[in-house]
């Protein structure tokens, strides 16, 4: 199966569970308010169910996230019962802990008895569709829908490769049905092949140099009306995950080492920015008191504004809390000496340039918050690689430190929440920022602004 049947296939999954859910919270209430459940327990009638009607706009979207951060939907279609359970289990949990959480913070008055029925009918519910799929699946007129024949067409130095590398098992959903040798058979056999078999696509394993007799074969696919796969086996990409697409009509081979354009890239950019105008709102007091302390405890402007690069590399200014003294930058060649991190930055415990006030903001990472306006801007993400000075950008002594520029930076990383001020190695910097960039995902996201909340809290902020 291809990465993108697969994808259409965990996203039709996922648009099925959500519904499944919230099935499961209808179900619920109404057990709730039967009648006879009200008169044999002595329950008083609940409220309306127009009540908790809001609910549904986060645990429709809340549910499959979940299931799929559980590595729910990470399995074949036909795995050992354990695989579904264990993730299912995990994922009714989590998102009955969600819609505890959003109870309490919307201030409903919903019966706990709804709670406790919805994760456990919830996971029924799932499990149930599971076991109906399996027994679908398993069904000797279903398997044969499901199987694709497909004819593996090339040279005998493409096919001796893809003989080398893939292994097509019985249970999967491409059926290698005949071989055409195109060194040794004419163009024509594979036509008739293509008949005989009733090809419902052909993959085609090149050697380098044969791009033509490729094209012939896409011809020919094309003439009939057949899928055909070209295998680019001859180009071996480290990193980058390459997908195709067209450009202005042209075909075009995409390779991409950092996360492609989704709805979770969506919903975080969606994220970003209602986060940020929301926090900026409601912190409005702590920014004016951390205004006024730095006004009346040292002088110099409130705020700190400097060039850092942004996505690819693109200065941008970013604000923070004034922290030092005004001619922290004049002194900073005169303390290089004293640079405690390996590398083109520089870190210093007991910065002589820190002001009292500064210190305090530095400790609980309240210098930071005016980067809620970078994020505002589109400039920052609320989570990415912290934004390094142009300046220190520019002595990077290794061209792959580059690719942590390849997102967006942001307020909180990897970096903040596993040991900020513990780790002096530089390129321990960049492979967590590198470890994030190739595992990036919305759980992710959320797991990391999780992890800062107890960080800020134990005052693990700059030294």
């Amino acid at each position: 199966m291809t990465s993108r049947a697969r994808q259409i296939r965990v996203q039709l999954h996922q648009l099925l569970d959500a519904c499944l859910f919230a099935l499961a919270f209808s179900l619920a209430y109404l057990l709730r308010a039967d009648e006879l459940v009200m008169e044999l327990f002595g329950l008083p009638p609940p409220s309306p169910f127009s009540h908790y009607v809001w609910l549904y706009l986060i645990l429709i979207p809340a549910a499959p996230l979940l299931l799929e951060a559980n590595g729910f939907y990470d399995r074949p279609l036909l795995g050992p019962r354990k695989g579904v359970v264990w993730p299912l289990f995990k994922g009714c949990a989590l998102t009955t802990v969600v819609l505890i959480l959003a109870v309490f913070f919307l201030r409903l008055t919903l019966a706990r008895s709804v709670i406790v029925w919805f994760g456990v009918i919830s996971f029924g519910l799932v499990l149930l569709k599971e076991e109906a799929l399996r027994l679908l699946y398993q069904a000797k007129f279903t398997r044969a829908q499901l199987k694709r024949p497909f004819l593996l067409v090339g040279t005998t130095g493409g096919l001796e490769r893809f003989r080398e590398r893939f292994k097509v098992k019985p249970e999967d959903e491409i059926e290698i049905v005949a071989e055409v040798n195109l060194d040794q058979r004419s163009l024509s056999s594979f036509i008739e092949l293509m008949h005989e078999h009733a090809a419902n696509g052909v993959i085609i394993a090149i050697s380098n140099g044969d791009m033509r007799l490729a094209e012939a074969v896409v011809r020919a696919c094309e003439t009939e009306g057949v899928e055909a796969w070209l295998m680019l086996d001859f180009l071996s990409p480290q990193i980058s995950r390459p997908s195709f697409d067209s450009f202005y009509g042209h075909p075009v081979m995409v390779f991409r080492s950092t996360p492609e354009p989704s709805w979770q890239s969506v919903a975080k950019q969606v994220i970003d920015f209602v986060g940020a105008a929301v926090l900026l709102v409601l912190l409005l007091p702590v920014f004016a008191v951390i205004a006024l302390l730095i006004k009346l405890t040292s002088p110099g402007p409130v705020l700190f504004k400097q060039l850092r690069c942004g996505l690819n590399g693109k200065p941008f200014t970013m604000y923070k809390f004034r922290t030092m003294v005004t001619d922290a930058e004049q002194r900073k060649q005169e303390l290089a000496v004293f640079n405690e991190m390996s590398g083109p930055v520089f870190k210093m415990t007991n910065d002589p340039r820190v002001t009292p006030i500064g210190r305090f903001l530095r400790k609980y990472s309240l210098d930071e918050l005016p980067q809620l306006y970078n994020v505002l801007r589109g400039e920052m993400s609320l989570v990415g690689p912290r934004p390094l000075p142009v300046a220190e950008v520019k002595c990077f002594d290794e061209l792959s430190h580059r690719r942590r520029l390849s997102v967006k930076p942001g307020l909180t990383c990897l970096w903040q929440i596993k040991g900020r001020n513990k780790i002096v190695d530089f390129k321990e910097w960049v492979r967590l920022d590198l470890e994030y960039i190739d595992n990036w995902s919305l759980w992710l996201d959320l797991k990391i602004l999780l992890g800062t909340i107890p960080a800020v809290l134990r005052a693990e902020g700059a030294k």
